[in-house]
């Protein structure tokens, strides 16, 4: 995506260089073209006849030096190199962000505020921080900043530089050496995780030979207390079958016991209860005498109903209290 973007952005440019004959033009065109805010890859432009034309022009072959370095060189490269047109606010700031990148893409180079100060050639780290700031939102690079460890930290760079010649063979050296790291780590994985496969089916064949060895306990315990039963069933009360008889019966005996003596409570308790009972037994005797006819009327009326004789009559009545 963002070698599409500076690519388009370099078509106009590719244009142009079919019409600048002289070396004049041609320097011009280098000029702009670096200028430009949206070109970050110049290999097609370097290519072409007229600005490689450029290097048998005494006075303008720096000009083709230069747009070398902002194809693949450093802000450190254009320093060291003497000779070189002087840059402008813009080619300025486009080298800063170009050797940025090829910075936070090289292992070998620290990002700290004091390398990166060094190697852009900025005066503090306020105008480090604007500067990863503006890479960033070029899409340039994602990263983040860390200015109380003084660090840059750089999560991912845009492939926006061109090849130098003569990088292919290092470029190759560091594949190999990346590729036989990831052979080492999957080798690695591979070993652990063959080590876990064997890990579980061990304990998978310890635990069914497990099983099969309690299996085979509780069966021999089976048949041997089935022959025990067998052989001692008619023993008497040293058999098993006996001695669970027995337990029973002892059970029950106990319990018995402690239901009879609940009930001697309970007897105890309804004599009491028969003690609170009193009875009272009132004889009323009700004698009617002979009242002899020749006293008073009473004494006639007497007689008519005693008829000269008396008799005893008890009447009881029972109250419980």
């Amino acid at each position: 995506m963002e070698q599409t973007k500076a690519l388009n952005a370099l078509e106009p440019f590719l244009a142009l260089s079919k019409s600048a004959t002289s070396p004049r033009a041609a320097a011009d065109l280098v000029t702009q073209a670096t200028s430009n805010p949206n070109t970050y890859v110049f290999a097609e432009l370097l290519r072409t006849p007229q600005i490689q034309a450029l290097s048998q022009s005494p006075e303008h072959a720096s000009h083709l030096r230069l747009l070398e370095i902002f194809s693949y060189g450093t802000y450190e490269t254009y320093t060291s190199t003497p000779g070189l047109p002087a840059l402008n606010d813009a080619q300025t700031l486009k080298l800063r962000q170009l050797s940025l990148l090829t910075l936070a893409g090289d292992p070998q180079h620290g990002l700290g505020y004091t390398t990166l100060l060094a190697a852009l050639g900025l005066p503090d780290a306020r105008s480090l921080e604007d500067l990863v700031i503006s890479a960033v939102y070029a899409d340039l690079l994602v990263a983040q900043l860390d200015p109380r460890n003084q660090t840059v930290h750089v999560s991912s760079v845009s492939p926006l530089r061109d090849l130098a010649p003569g990088s292919v063979p290092v470029i190759l050296t560091q594949l190999r050496a990346w590729s036989g790291r990831c052979a080492e780590t999957l080798s690695d994985l591979e070993a652990q995780i063959a080590a876990v496969r064997a890990g579980a089916a061990a304990r998978h064949a310890e635990r069914k030979a497990r099983d099969a060895a309690q299996a085979r306990l509780v069966e021999q315990a089976s048949k041997a207390g089935a022959a025990n039963d067998s052989r001692q069933g008619g023993a008497g009360v040293h058999g098993r079958g006996q001695n669970n008889v027995l337990s029973r019966a002892v059970a029950q005996l106990r319990g018995g016991g402690h239901r009879g003596k609940r009930g001697s409570v309970e007897a105890n308790v309804g004599e009491e209860d028969d003690d609170e009972l009193m009875e009272i037994d009132d004889d009323i005797a009700y004698e009617e005498g002979e009242v002899g006819g020749s006293g008073s009327g009473g004494g006639g009326a007497g007689g008519s109903n005693g008829g000269g004789s008396s008799q005893g009559k008890k009447r009881t009545s029972r109250r419980k209290l």
